[in-house]
């Protein structure tokens, strides 16, 4: 508070490549953030994404934008984490985990310093992992560490499913859970239109529901980014709006729930581990992680995801 008048909503971003630069222009657009503050190691870079995105705002909504450093940091409802070496063709998210680990090494105490009463929200990959070195850093309640996670798998996996059946992507109810990348799971057993699960609603369709290529479809939303990288070298439109999603969640205290990564304890015999699960996200952050009732094979799944990420947390000395 200032002068007995409401703080202004600010959101800092952290890393201006692509994006964070599309985040802050989604974000923009959106008009939740009544403040943006962009900051980078190459400060001319942030400078010239700040000078663009003003030119923006006549057409949006009134908003100061600036490039700023970490002690801009402070107040903000939301600081969001873009920063780190970015997946190149045929690399998997897992062995970006050095190079990024180090990364955040300089960035997340910064962050926690200034703000030590905001929300961290973490893109960069591999996310669940760096989700988790977040954390341990920042030594912020494990409620105010979240990652992207599979926000964007599962928007990929909807749009996907949408096309097949032929109805709105926002009226397909389907999640992927666990790790962001090669091991993550598809929960087909819950996955529903209008409350039908996939072979009920082709029933009711007189439609033939084809295993084939529901798993076709899994292997197009897990191997999405990799398709998109070989075609244009980076994926940054639909993060960037998965991002500002979730933003919305958490500034609007709307108990949205997400398949953000977060820390995960006790679930399904998974413990001191960051994946994605549904999760309800306000204000504080993840109020809570939903339990899913998974099949034997899908819980299975979901332990050899946790072990896949417990395995880097373990190479990296975070685990």
């Amino acid at each position: 508070m200032s002068d007995g008048l409401p703080q202004a909503t600010r959101i800092a971003i952290v890393g201006t490549g692509n994006v964070g630069a599309s985040f802050a222009y989604a974000l923009l657009l959106s008009g939740l953030a009544a403040e943006i503050v962009l900051i980078d190691v190459n400060r001319t870079r942030a400078e010239g994404e700040a000078m663009d995105l003003n030119h923006s705002v006549p057409f949006a909504h009134p908003t100061r934008i600036w490039a700023g450093d970490y002690p801009d940091c402070a107040g903000a409802a939301v600081t969001v984490v873009t920063a780190g070496a970015a997946q190149k063709p045929g690399e998997t998210r897992l062995s970006l985990v050095k190079k990024n680990a180090a990364i955040f090494g300089q960035v997340v105490p910064q962050i926690a310093q200034h703000n030590p009463d905001g929300i961290i929200l973490i893109a960069t990959n591999p996310v669940d992992v760096l989700t988790h070195v977040t954390w341990k850093l920042s030594g912020l309640p494990a409620r105010r560490v979240i990652g992207s996670g599979t926000v964007l798998d599962t928007a990929r996996f909807r749009y996907l499913l949408s096309q097949h059946f032929g109805v709105d992507p926002r009226s397909v109810h389907a999640y992927i859970i666990g790790e962001h990348g090669d091991s993550e799971v598809p929960v087909w057993s819950l996955a529903n239109i209008a409350g039908m699960r996939l072979p009920d609603f082709c029933a009711a369709n007189r439609l033939i529901f084809d295993q084939a290529a529901m798993d076709h479809i899994f292997r197009q939303t897990r191997d999405a980014a990799y398709e998109i990288i070989a075609r244009k070298g980076a994926t940054y439109y639909a993060i960037a709006a998965g991002l500002v999603r979730i933003v919305e969640a958490i500034v609007r205290d709307q108990s949205t729930v997400l398949s953000v990564s977060s820390l995960i304890e006790d679930y399904y015999d998974i413990g001191d581990v960051c994946l994605s699960l549904p999760a309800v996200v306000h204000r504080g952050g993840v109020e809570r992680v939903l339990r899913l009732e998974l099949s034997p094979e899908e819980a299975e799944a979901l332990r050899r995801s946790a072990s896949v990420l417990k395995a880097t947390l373990a190479r990296l000395g975070d685990g």
